[in-house]
C-alpha cells in the first residue's frame, strides 16, 4: 500500500480502562477493552470492522478519534500522529475526520434545533480561527445538508424529538459532514433503526461517498451489512484484529476459526442453502476482558487449537495476497 493512498494508519493501538477498588481508589487490574490494534485505511474505501459486541470495537473508533486518550499505540491520519497532536492540531485535524455515533437519541442536544445542530462544528472552528464563514453561508450550507441527506430545510428550526430515529440520524450524518471531512468514522450507525430505516440510511452512507469521495471506518455486529458496505472487512474479537480481507475474500474463504465460525451463524434468506450448510458451535463463552493471555485470545474456543496456541500470541501476518490473519495454522510461531 503505497503512502499517498493511505489515510489512516493505526499502529499498535492499546485501549485499557483502569478498575479501581479500596479507600484510595487505586487502580488493582485493567479492562483490555483494546490490546494492540494494527490496521491501515485508504481513500476512498470503507473498512467494515465486525465482531460480537464487548470485542472493543466501537472503543478502538473513539480512540482513533481521541475521545479517549490511548494507553500506548500511533494514530496516523494523513501522516499526522493524533496521539502526539497538541489540542489546536488536534482540533485542525478533526475537520477531516468526523464521526457517526450509534444511538440517534443520545447523540444529540435536545436543547439545539436541528439547523444548530448541524452548524455547531462550524461555528467551533469559525471560533476558533481555522474556518472563515459569515452567518448566511452558514446557514446556506446547514440547509444544502439537509437536502443531501433527505430532509426538508424547512425542519432546521425544529428539536430532535419531533424527527424519528432514521430522521434524527440523518442530522447525525449531516453534522458530520458538515466540516467536508475526508474520513467518517460511524459507530453502528443502523444497529438502532428498523430494517427497512437500515437499508434507506446505507444507500445514504453509499451514495454521499460517491458524491464526496468520502472514507469510511464503518463498525457493525451484523455481517450482511458489513457485507453491503465494505469494501474491506476487519475481523475483531477481544481486542483483537484477527483477519483482514477484501470483503469478498473473507465471505467466499474466511481462514481464521472466529471468522468461520461467525460467518456460519450468519442467517442466509433460502432455506435450500439454510438446511445443508454446517454450523459451527462454539463452547464457552467470551473470556473476560480483564486478563491478559500470553497465547491466542481465541485459544479456549477455538475447534481447532494446538499446544502453541496457549503460549505465543500469533501476529497478523499475509496468508494470501491481501488476506491478514492471526493463526498458527498459517504461519509459523517465531
Amino acid at each position: 500500500m503505497s503512502d499517498r493512498n493511505m489515510l489512516l494508519d493505526v499502529r499498535g493501538l492499546k485501549m485499557h480502562f483502569p478498575i479501581r477498588t479500596g479507600l484510595f481508589s487505586r487502580a488493582r487490574n485493567f479492562i483490555y477493552a483494546v490490546d494492540g490494534v494494527d490496521f491501515q485505511v485508504r481513500k476512498g474505501e470503507t473498512l467494515g470492522l465486525v465482531g460480537e459486541s464487548g470485542c472493543g470495537k466501537s472503543t478502538a473508533a473513539r480512540a482513533i478519534a481521541q475521545l479517549y486518550k490511548p494507553t500506548a499505540g500511533e494514530v496516523y491520519l494523513n501522516g499526522m500522529d493524533l496521539t502526539k497532536a497538541g489540542k489546536q492540531e488536534l482540533l485542525a485535524a478533526r475537520k477531516n475526520m468526523q464521526m457517526v455515533f450509534q444511538d440517534p437519541y443520545a447523540s444529540l442536544n435536545p436543547r439545539m434545533t436541528a439547523g444548530d445542530i448541524i452548524a455547531e462544528p462550524i461555528r467551533i472552528f469559525k471560533k476558533n480561527g481555522l474556518l472563515v464563514a459569515s452567518k448566511e453561508e452558514i446557514t446556506d450550507r446547514v440547509e444544502q445538508l439537509m437536502e443531501k441527506v433527505g430532509l426538508s430545510r424547512f425542519f432546521r428550526n425544529r428539536y430532535p424529538h419531533e424527527f424519528s430515529g432514521g430522521q434524527r440520524q440523518r442530522i447525525g450524518i449531516a453534522r458530520a459532514l458538515a466540516l467536508n471531512p475526508e474520513l467518517i468514522l460511524c459507530d453502528e450507525p443502523v444497529s438502532a433503526l428498523d430494517v427497512s430505516i437500515q437499508s434507506q440510511i446505507l444507500n445514504l452512507f453509499k451514495d454521499l461517498q460517491d458524491e464526496f469521495g468520502l472514507t469510511y471506518l464503518f463498525i457493525a455486529h451484523d455481517l450482511s451489512v458489513i457485507k453491503y458496505i465494505s469494501t474491506r472487512v476487519a475481523v475483531m474479537y477481544l481486542g483483537l484484529i484477527v483477519e483482514v480481507a477484501d470483503a469478498g475474500d473473507l465471505y467466499k474463504k474466511p481462514l481464521h476459526p472466529y471468522t468461520e465460525a461467525l460467518l456460519s451463524a450468519a442467517p442466509i434468506p433460502d432455506p435450500k442453502i439454510e438446511a445443508v450448510r454446517h454450523r459451527i458451535i462454539l463452547t464457552g463463552d467470551v473470556p473476560s476482558p480483564d486478563k491478559q493471555r500470553p497465547g491466542c485470545n481465541f485459544y479456549d474456543r477455538c475447534p481447532k487449537r494446538m499446544d502453541v496456541c496457549k503460549k505465543v500470541r500469533p501476529k497478523l501476518k499475509e496468508a494470501d495476497p491481501g488476506h491478514q490473519v492471526s493463526c498458527f495454522l498459517y504461519h509459523k510461531p517465531e
